[in-house]
């Protein structure tokens, strides 16, 4: 076997390395004996990732370094002994595939695990993702998505965060350290792949694959923050993003690539580009031809190529022509050898075909608590919900996402299988279908459905029942890559399904799945409960059960702000203060007098149609009991520079019903050489409760943590007066206040 022979010359060398090589550890000597050895052509072949199609013949040439998508574990397995034992050096094959929020049990979408405010739950997550790929040889994903992402109507949005940059670190952090696991080189670990970067969140008009225009400024600040937090995390690999910015490309962006991710963060992984992200730069504009595009991205530190075959088609000419550096092409090569090494790739290359770990009990019941702390309840009107099996004797269960297998799963959802889905309906017939009437009639077939003729037979089974649970939303192929909106309506005729059955005057709770936030004031407005699940998953309809009965009580969050049109985007919770904030006294459209003057309004900044406030703030959620915050105290009211802040609110359960509540720290800067948000997320936990249980919640931040990137790109806390929240949300609570000198 070639890899026998390579590990044979790896030891001589270590043995006759001696006093010389005494600091070099295993790895790097492993990794530098096998580059002498390769040729030019076979260094490329490790640059190059393709998307598999059953040509065996170029693995056994070493002209493969990864491949994508090869879902027969036969094929796999026959590839992997092509590479291993048939090509000149022996190197295996990393084999990869995008395993998003689950492989086979699929989690909510990253937005809906966001909002579970629980990083421990969202690294299990990841951790039953890779147990699950890995059994079938998937060592590398791409994920986690750490864009930031404050634009809904860009259908990546399901794949992130959210929109603020600290939930989004320590969630980015949470998925690495779940599909990284405490051991690369474990069978059951997959690298981790920290992507777009950077600032793709911020496409123009929430358009996919459009340009950004981040200064450096909030390039720093806010969208690289995530991606510096994994790599301290520990991630093994980055993603190039498919935008440019001020002009430039990600995958020929040097600054990013080589001065902030290599120089200043100091990382050592595989930086590999996106599908065709190369290649695509001569549509951008930006290179002349593919040969141009090799070059700019090899020159500028990208280190594989997916799928678009620009640096296997043109390198070694480039090489010879002195336009790339082959010392360059070591770099690269070896970051790619020090990766599969890491994986324990080269000492166990084979994976058993007989290894059955999908859907094992553990996975499905950590799926299901993730979709029930992922579920917001924004509105519960004379407490609706929880619906009392004690008080109802019969429902009708309606709307197109109420039994929509498929749909539920979500964007990304290419190895779930939808016979595994458990929906609303069949959660909610299997819970009570013994102890209270069901009537289903799902009055539209699908999200985008016109098609009004079922929505009578849905009125009639409401009129019958005590109560209607409406499940609505959008079908997984309406978010996610490629699938941008400029409308964030309900599709299709479901308003007018809701609008019948609140007619009916029976209670009428409206259950949301969807992979963005939606603009749904109106129908919001109309129904009793609501209930919001970013698309929820395997186990989504056993949580959303368990939710709308009272067997659980939600405790979700939402990580992005949910706007009242599309016209209020972009709305995030930490923006700026501008010179003219609003003024709640200001005068709104609807009472404009008529022939008022030019400056009878007043001139602040605000919507004269929408107000003020978007629909539902960052960080909101309610529960089926209350909570009330006592005042916030610290410890001091003068801090140093290199002082630990503690701040501590007493939290009491003032309902009926034990439960978690997610409290949340915020901070603002007052003063800072450059203008400053008006919040900005520092922490949170989650708390739960008894009835009538009170708990002190205690944060201790250190004064470093209010640094930031100032006006001469120097990352430092500036002195001056700071305010200081713990709430319930970004909109609510009483600040206090304290200096830093």
């Amino acid at each position: 076997m070639k890899l026998l022979k390579s590990a044979i010359v790896t030891a001589g060398v270590l043995l006759l390395s001696g006093c010389a090589d005494i600091t070099k550890d295993k790895e790097t000597v492993f990794v530098e004996e096998l580059l002498k050895r390769m040729t030019l052509e076979e260094k490329i072949g490790q640059m190059n990732q393709v998307n598999w199609n059953g040509n065996y013949s170029h693995v056994k040439k070493g002209m493969v370094g990864s491949v994508l998508n090869v879902t027969n574990i036969n094929e796999l397995i026959e590839m992997q002994r092509c590479a291993v034992e048939e090509s000149r050096l022996g190197i295996p094959v990393l084999i990869s595939r995008d395993v998003i929020h689950g492989y086979r049990t699929m989690f909510p979408i990253p937005l809906g695990q966001a909002a579970t405010f629980n990083p421990e739950l969202v690294e299990k997550g990841a951790r039953v993702a890779a147990i699950e790929a890995s059994s079938d040889g998937i060592r590398w994903t791409f994920a986690p998505m750490v864009d930031i992402s404050r634009d809904a109507r860009w259908g990546r949005i399901a794949e992130s965060c959210g929109e603020d940059q600290y939930l989004t670190s320590v969630m980015g952090d949470a998925m690495v350290k779940g599909f990284q696991g405490d051991d690369l080189s474990s069978p059951t670990s997959i690298a981790a792949c920290v992507k777009h970067f950077v600032g793709y969140g911020a496409a123009e008009g929430g358009r996919d694959y459009n340009s950004t225009g981040l200064t450096e400024n909030v390039l720093r600040n806010v969208y690289l923050k995530p991606f510096e937090s994994a790599c301290s995390a520990g991630a093994a690999t980055y993603m190039t993003s498919f935008n440019d910015n001020d002009g430039i490309p990600a995958s020929a962006n040097e600054f990013i690539l080589r001065s902030v991710l290599r120089n200043e963060w100091g990382f050592d992984g595989v930086v590999v580009s996106d599908w065709g992200s190369i290649a695509e730069m001569v549509p951008h504009g930006f290179a002349e031809n593919r040969k141009s595009a090799a070059m700019k991205s090899v020159n500028a530190g990208v280190d594989m190529e997916m799928e678009s075959r620009s640096y296997i088609e043109n390198i070694a000419e480039l090489v010879n022509e002195k336009k790339v550096s082959e010392r360059d092409i070591d770099n690269s090569v070896r970051n790619i050898l020090r990766l599969k090494y890491r994986l324990g790739l080269f000492e166990n290359p084979y994976v058993d075909p007989n290894s059955n770990v999908v859907y094992a009990p553990d996975h499905l019941q950590a799926a299901k608590q993730a979709a029930t702390q992922a579920t917001i309840l924004l509105k519960n009107n004379n407490r609706t919900l929880p619906l009392n099996e004690g008080r109802i004797k019969s429902v009708t269960i309606t709307g197109p996402m109420a039994h929509a297998k498929h749909d539920q799963m979500g964007t990304w959802s290419f190895d779930g299988e939808k016979e595994k889905t458990v929906t609303p309906l069949e959660a909610i017939g299997d819970m009570l279908g013994d102890k209270i009437k069901i009537i289903y009639e799902p009055g539209l077939a699908y999200s985008r459905d016109n098609d009004k003729t079922g929505i009578n037979k849905a009125v009639k089974a409401a009129q019958q029942t005590d109560a209607t649970i409406v499940f609505v939303g959008e079908e997984a192929i309406l978010s996610g890559e490629a699938h941008s909106l400029s409308n964030l309506d309900f599709v299709g005729a479901q308003s007018e399904l809701i609008s019948a059955l609140t007619a009916t005057g029976k209670p009428v709770v409206m259950v949301v799945m969807a992979g963005r936030p939606l603009t749904i004031g109106n129908e919001i407005d109309k129904c009793d409960a609501v209930l919001y699940s970013f698309h929820p998953g395997t186990m989504g309809g056993p949580a959303l059960a368990d939710l709308i009965f009272g067997k659980a009580v939600p405790s979700g969050k939402t990580p992005v702000t949910f706007p009242k049109t599309v016209g209020q985007i972009p709305v995030y919770y930490n923006h700026n203060m501008t010179g003219r904030p609003a003024n709640r006294n200001e005068t709104l459209m609807c009472d404009i007098p008529v022939e008022a003057g030019q400056t009878s309004l007043g001139c602040t900044s605000f919507y004269l149609d929408s107000g003020f406030d978007p629909l539902y703030p960052f960080g909101y959620g309610l529960s089926y009991t209350t909570f009330e915050y006592e005042g916030v105290k610290l410890n001091s009211v003068n801090f140093g520079k290199n002082d630990i802040i503690t701040a501590v609110c007493t939290i009491k359960n003032t309902g009926d019903y034990e439960a978690d509540e997610v409290v949340q720290l915020y901070t603002r800067d007052l003063v800072g050489s450059i203008n400053r948000p008006v919040r900005e997320l520092k922490g949170f936990k989650r708390v739960s409760l008894k009835p009538g249980e009170s708990k002190e919640v205690t944060f201790e931040l250190p004064v470093s943590e209010l640094a930031f990137w100032n006006r001469n790109m120097q990352y430092a806390v500036e002195e001056g007066e700071f305010h200081l929240w713990i709430s319930p949300n970004s909109k609510s609570g009483q600040p206090v206040s304290f200096r830093v000198d």
